[in-house]
């Protein structure tokens, strides 16, 4: 039996270097890119005369369906092997969250297929989500009394 000392080294012998710099390089830039390209649309829903409202609504909607478009054709799981959490923009990263399991089950049908596994991963994001909102807002609503 080895003890915990030489089971750290024999992982780390085994485990490959990380490219922590690399990885933060392309997560930075496509991180951004994602959100310049959420920009051009703002601009370009402005220029289209929308108000600040439906501007508001239209680029992440943008957003989402093309994420949701492109993990549909398979290219989003090649963007993010590429640029690692810089496609976790939250807007598209949680399209693709959603999208995946969709294509994944569908074969499985609608109700026990995509119903049923659509939220698997993005499901407790929600949940989590919810619960806290309702736990700031009562906590916010407690002391404002006071």
């Amino acid at each position: 039996m080895i003890d915990k000392k030489e089971y750290s080294s024999l992982v780390k012998k085994a485990s490959p270097n990380s490219k922590k710099l690399k990885n933060g390089f392309f997560a930075f830039v496509i991180g951004g890119f994602v959100c310049v390209i959420g920009q051009l649309f703002k601009e370009l829903y402005e220029a289209l005369g929308f108000s600040e409202d439906v501007v508001k609504m239209a680029v992440p909607a943008t957003l989402i369906f093309i994420a949701a478009l492109l993990t549909g054709l398979k290219v989003f799981d090649n963007i993010a092997k590429f640029a690692g959490a810089g496609t976790l923009v939250p807007i598209t990263g949680f399209s693709n969250a959603v999208t995946a399991p969709a294509i994944e089950f569908k074969r499985e049908g609608f109700i026990l297929g995509v119903g049923a596994n659509i939220f698997k991963i993005a499901g407790p994001v929600i949940a989590y989500g919810v619960a806290a909102s309702v736990i700031y807002g009562v906590f916010y609503w407690v002391t404002t009394l006071f």
